[in-house]
């Protein structure tokens, strides 16, 4: 019985020494080991052996890209206005002993120098240059915790603003602002449309007058070279026909009742040659009735 209580001593013992002596590193992960409380060297990823009871441990830390978001923090604008700002940072831990040895608190450590530098750079915006500016306040914290958190072997890859909230009177003040720019521009885009729309309804007028008076002007002179060549063929005609004054004077006759028609024509001038020619119509009709006359029997 005591040899078996013995044996199962010895089994736990030589476990227990194992689990101590023989460790794995996870990958992406990295192990301080300290010999008697000193620093004696770095895991890396894998399998490695200790001394039992002399090396020790300490928690393994990860590698990995880290995010931490930061609740929100009030900040004072240059124009004395009190926003919340909530902040995002991505982090690498690229030196396990410093981050060990050097920072006792590394995310706490971290978060007070991002409020800290985070009012130094808004104090020096007003809070229309922060609401714009997200970039380059980015930029400008980044590069002050990088600087401040490299002796502990932090690398800051990234810090993004997630929002910033001004107090609710300015939030309205700003919806009012911004309705009423819309508006404006609204009504200017009208006007200009308005405006568009009336010069293009000018020009249009504008060419359709010009193009009717193009119609008219070649319609008058088409018109008018109609006219001309008509008269020309009639005057050609009544030249070929050689006519005397009596044919003339006919002509004129049957002609005066169409040029009586009109309201404003109410005196006629007939030339001499026409009151000659007259004559001698009158003095043919008379003899063609005294031949008649002297031909016929008596009664």
């Amino acid at each position: 019985m005591a040899g078996l209580i013995v044996a199962l001593v010895v089994v736990v013992f030589l476990l227990v020494l194992a689990a101590r002596t023989v460790r794995i590193v996870p990958q992406a992960r990295a192990g301080i080991v300290e010999r008697l409380g000193r620093y004696q060297r770095t895991l890396s990823p894998g399998l490695t052996v200790l001394m039992p009871f002399v090396d020790r441990l300490k928690p393994l830390i990860d590698l990995r890209e880290q995010v931490v978001s930061f609740p929100p923090q009030p900040v004072i604008t240059e124009d004395n206005l009190v926003v919340q700002i909530d902040t995002v940072l991505y982090f690498t831990v690229n030196d396990a002993r410093s981050v060990t040895y050097e920072v006792a608190n590394p995310l706490q450590a971290i978060e007070q120098i991002t409020v800290t530098t985070l009012r130094n750079v808004i104090g020096s915006l007003t809070l229309e240059e922060a609401l714009t500016s997200r970039d380059h306040i980015n930029a400008q914290l980044r590069g002050v915790l990088d600087d401040a958190t490299g002796k502990w072997g932090i690398r800051i890859n990234r810090v993004e603003i997630k929002s910033i909230d001004p107090p609710g009177s300015i939030q309205e003040a700003m919806e009012k602002q911004m309705r009423a720019e819309r508006d404006r521009r609204a009504a200017i885009l009208n006007a200009e449309g308005i405006k568009q729309s009336q010069i293009l309804t000018a020009e249009g007028q504008k060419q359709a007058a010009v193009l009717t008076a193009e119609g008219a002007k070649q319609a008058a002179i088409l018109r008018s070279e109609g006219e001309a060549k008509a008269i020309a063929t009639v005057f050609q005609a009544i030249h070929d026909g050689k006519p005397d004054r009596q044919l003339l004077s006919y002509q004129y006759l049957q002609m005066l009742p169409q040029l009586a028609q009109g309201d404003a024509n109410k005196v006629f001038v007939i030339p001499s040659e026409f009151a000659d020619a007259f004559g001698g119509i009158s003095k043919a009709f008379a003899a063609g009735r005294a031949g008649e006359n002297a031909g016929s029997p008596t009664q």
